[in-house]
């Protein structure tokens, strides 16, 4: 049985600092909900921000300084697994153990990690493609449906823009399934999708309608918004809920160091959606319905 937080939910909105997301610290926040969760819900949480992990690796090991503070593990910590893996989840592990087996020239070219791992591909690519088919299999429903939306989002935003570059698709492409298949594929303007993705002119017009990268990325953003509040429409004071929130947490946390106005917008409108007596109310009416 799915383990409810009421009074978790109903605290959120005591994370804002005057009205403000200045100074507003989103990794705080995170510890503190973490501190609440049961040990399997808590499972889904470090999920979640494996992502964030894995933006880590990568800067790591292409040199860059970028590191995120909504992971699991500190530099160090990644430092010492992308050397040695032990603490990451399997499906991960194998991808960083067989680059650096590839480096070394020690190659099994009958290893069946081959048959999930594409060496020729970029770390980066199968390393995100490791990490989506570790959510798929997770027991929290939010984190399987939302780790899917991402990667069809990411994937779609590569197409149109290596469309627009006149690269090949497909080399762009994490993971498979029939929507890579469609995008790699597909000639047409929205390639065929977007009866099954309402948000692919939205994301046309965010990708080529100016050169203002921030814009861009803020509208892009927002179509992220959207979609984990969807994936939490009838989710009240559960791990989907908490996931959902989380997500557009950290969105907060991007905004407020990149635009402080529209950071402000953004934590103004999360705060506004955590009202309880409102949450209770839906939910009365919700399970009344069924």
């Amino acid at each position: 049985m799915a383990q409810n937080y009421y009074c978790l939910v109903a605290s959120l909105r005591d994370y804002s600092l005057d009205g403000d997301a200045k100074g507003f610290d989103a990794r705080e926040v995170i510890d503190e909900i973490a501190e609440e969760l049961s040990r399997e819900d808590g499972r889904a949480l470090r999920g979640w921000m494996l992502f964030h992990d894995i933006c880590n690796m990568v800067n790591i090991r292409s040199g860059r300084e970028g590191f995120s503070t909504l992971g699991n593990f500190s530099r160090e910590e990644l430092e010492a697994e992308l050397a040695h893996p032990s603490m990451l989840p399997r499906e991960l592990a194998e991808v960083i153990e067989l680059y650096a087996e590839a480096e070394s020239g020690e190659v099994d070219a009958d290893d069946q990690r081959f048959e999930r791992v594409d060496i020729s591909r970029s770390f980066s690519s199968q390393l995100y493609a490791a990490y989506y088919r570790y959510c798929s299999k997770s027991r929290c429903r939010f984190l399987r449906e939302w780790s899917e939306a991402d990667r069809n989002l990411r994937n779609i935003t590569a197409a149109l823009t290596a469309r627009a570059k006149g690269l090949a698709v497909a080399d762009y492409m994490v993971g498979g399934g029939e929507v890579v298949q469609q995008l790699s594929r597909s000639s047409a303007a929205d390639f065929g999708l977007k009866g099954e993705f309402g948000y692919i002119d939205a994301l046309i017009g965010a990708l080529g309608e100016n050169d203002n990268l921030l814009d861009k990325e803020h509208r892009m953003d927002m179509i992220r918004w959207s979609l984990s509040d969807e994936l939490s429409t009838f989710d009240y004071f559960n791990i989907d809920f908490l996931l959902s929130y989380i997500v557009r947490l950290s969105l907060v946390h991007r905004w407020a160091r990149l635009d402080e106005e529209r950071g402000k917008a953004m934590f103004r409108r999360l705060v506004e959606s955590l009202g309880a007596s409102d949450r209770i109310a839906d939910a009365e009416r919700h399970f009344a319905e069924e």
